[in-house]
């Protein structure tokens, strides 16, 4: 029962996240046809599943970990405020985010290098139990 509590609170916060993101997105006034051309980028890193799964793995944890897309952020806030407006890097990193929280959001996790289908939110797909 513990278990189901922790997958739907880190699913709760990644709603969260992909909310907040959208929200601060609107705020800057950015682009949507670019967040719309972007939304998916991230899952490009599954391509790292082609040279075998546990480069795969670590590929697309990276594209998918919260700490490399607020690096992007990041830098694009901190330029934006002493005066070097970087909304790229700062639409980047919030596209990124709201990518990574809708995906956890939806229940897709980080992956194992057990296989594709196991993640930090528990099983998904065929293997789902």
């Amino acid at each position: 029962m513990e278990h189901s509590f922790v997958r739907t609170w880190l699913r709760a916060e990644g709603f969260a996240v992909f909310f907040t993101a959208v929200l601060a997105y609107a705020h800057w006034h950015l682009n949507w046809m670019w967040f719309a051309v972007l939304l998916l980028a991230p899952d490009l890193s599954m391509l790292g599943y082609l040279a075998g799964p546990r480069i795969g793995a670590r590929c697309y944890n990276l594209g998918h970990t919260y700490a490399t897309a607020l690096l992007v952020l990041a830098a694009g806030l901190g330029a934006s405020l002493v005066g070097h407006p970087r909304l790229a890097l700062l639409g980047i990193g919030l596209i990124w985010c709201a990518h990574i929280g809708m995906d956890r959001a939806i229940g897709y996790g980080l992956k194992s290098t057990d296989g594709f289908h196991t993640t930090h939110l528990g099983p998904r797909g065929r293997n789902k139990r």
